[in-house]
């Protein structure tokens, strides 16, 4: 377990007697613990505050809350938690130009010196030294956060911020969709969590022919139906479904994979399914390393196997801005609860127990 010595994992200075509330993980242990005399950050020269209005959780945050094996090897004890928001920016440090007090902005949680080889080529967001904020130092889930300038992205007035917050599960959704170019294809979405069910409205934005679901939530199956699935499988029923897709393919099976779930069964399942010389998208994340026949399912198949992480910067930030603008996501079913900061308990366990999808924080509106 890694423990932080400093109260700002970030490293900024505090503004001279400002404090502020923040939701910190407290100790190593499940839970968070909202506190009320967090130094508020002063940005450095290049940095840009903002005031944070609303912040969503997602399952990072989850994995954090309840202090599981990855969390525990992964996360500093002492952390401001959180890395989706839309916030309003208050102060700009003196090297700042792009960005001004007032504006609204939300930002690229994944940074980097934007020095290496990746960044220098196109693929900043899987650079070396990538840090997270809400993981490697203060993220969010509190009144202010300082966010360099080259991570701050100005929300278009037209998109209101229930989906301004969620930018960057969509950036998920929206880099898996694109990278595996959809359009005019038959396409398989295994698991249905929060990503995967944006990954549906957004496929069907992006033109795919006819989307299958598979999860084992049968709300969530149902909402898949909603938003665009022609069919929604329920996988713990067994395989009969990969027949029938085979059958309406006519006997080939998929174009396109969009693996979300990242259960062992779901993924043998969702290859199987997958023609030959197919593409398959990966953003689920196994638990623990898996059992996988690479002969039958890649090889001998000859598919396209895409390893999915964060969104391009900033190319899927225009994609999702432009299709929230266009009108023809459907969020309003996936972003279904939001809470006070000082509810975030009950915010939590709704996310956990299913009850909501999407949840979000109303940090702003009860400080």
């Amino acid at each position: 377990m890694t423990t932080a010595t400093h109260p700002n994992p970030a490293g900024a200075p505090a503004d001279t007697g400002r404090t502020m509330r923040a939701l910190v993980k407290h100790h190593a242990a499940e839970g968070l613990q909202l506190v009320n005399d967090r130094p508020v950050p002063t940005p450095g020269p290049r940095d840009v505050r903002i005031r944070v209005t609303t912040a969503g959780i997602c399952g990072t945050d989850r994995h954090i809350w309840q202090w599981d094996d990855w969390a525990a090897s992964r996360i500093p004890v002492g952390i401001v938690t959180g890395h989706e928001f839309v916030g309003l920016v208050d102060t700009v440090g003196a090297a700042v130009t792009k960005f001004k007090p007032g504006q609204r902005v939300s930002a690229e949680g994944h940074m980097c010196s934007h020095t290496d080889y990746l960044a220098r080529t196109g693929d900043a967001h899987i650079a070396a030294d990538t840090q997270i904020f809400g993981i490697d130092r203060d993220g969010c889930f509190a009144d202010y956060i300082c966010v360099p300038e080259e991570n701050v992205w100005p929300v278009h007035p037209d998109i209101p911020d229930k989906f301004a917050a969620t930018f960057d599960p969509l950036g998920n959704a929206v880099h898996t969709v694109m990278e595996a170019g959809v359009s005019a294809q038959n396409v398989l979405i295994s698991g249905v969590g929060i990503i995967g069910l944006m990954a549906v409205t957004v496929a069907r934005a992006a033109g795919a022919a006819r989307i299958y679901c598979t999860d084992v939530d049968p709300k969530r199956l149902a909402l898949a139906r909603k938003l665009g699935a022609a069919e929604a499988f329920d996988a713990s029923q067994g395989d009969e479904w990969i027949k029938q897709i085979r059958r309406e393919t006519p006997g080939q099976g998929v174009d396109v994979l969009l693996e979300m779930s990242g259960a062992p069964a779901a993924m043998d399942q969702g290859f199987r399914a997958l023609r030959n010389g197919g593409r398959a998208a990966l953003l689920g994340l196994p638990a623990k390393s898996v059992t996988f026949d690479f002969n039958a399912n890649i090889i001998f198949k000859g598919c396209t196997v895409l390893g999915i992480n964060g969104r391009r910067i900033w190319k899927t930030w225009y994609q999702s801005e432009a299709l929230l603008r266009s009108g023809r996501l459907q969020l309003d079913d996936i972003v279904t609860h939001t809470f006070p900061l000082a509810d975030y308990q009950t915010a939590f366990e709704t996310m956990i127990s299913g009850e909501g999808i999407k949840v979000l924080m109303n940090v702003a509106g009860d400080a």
